[in-house]
């Protein structure tokens, strides 16, 4: 059976009450709920996992080499700073996507450069949690 890594990187776990106007009201347990219900439909399994430690995010990324097939991250403002996550994500070559609730490319400046896109299978952004199930069907599809 398929196993995807989900990884929500610092504040998601403020979700629904953090910046509505921008991340919406749909809270982390509800991102999950739609992810739990993705992967069951795909019939694949899923692990979701939040940090605001990008120590802890990376030692989740070393963990899943063996373990998971592939990688969802968002890794919120540590898309912009970390080259130590993108140097993570190559080092356990797992077919990884990069997501964002928000279209990082619609806002402000300093959110258009992601180190993450440089090793990912691709990228997700604007499409709020929805964003979510898309990601977990198109590497499901890339895995399968």
């Amino acid at each position: 059976m398929t196993s995807i890594l989900i990884l929500n990187g610092p504040n998601l776990n403020l979700l629904g009450t953090r910046q509505p106007e921008v991340y919406g009201h749909t809270t982390l347990d509800d991102i999950k709920a739609l992810c739990t219900q993705a992967a069951k439909d795909l019939g694949c399994r899923i692990v979701f996992e939040q940090s605001n430690s990008e120590g802890a995010l990376i030692d989740m990324i070393h963990a899943a080499r063996g373990t998971h097939d592939g990688i969802i991250l968002n890794a919120g403002a540590y898309t912009h700073t970390s080259i130590a996550l993108m140097d993570a994500l190559a080092s356990v070559e797992l077919p990884a996507i990069e997501l964002h609730l928000s279209n990082i490319h619609a806002r402000e400046d300093f959110r258009h450069t992601s180190y993450i896109s440089k090793v990912a299978l691709g990228v997700i952004c604007g499409f709020g949690a929805q964003g979510y199930p898309l990601a977990i069907r198109a590497l499901h599809d890339h895995l399968v």
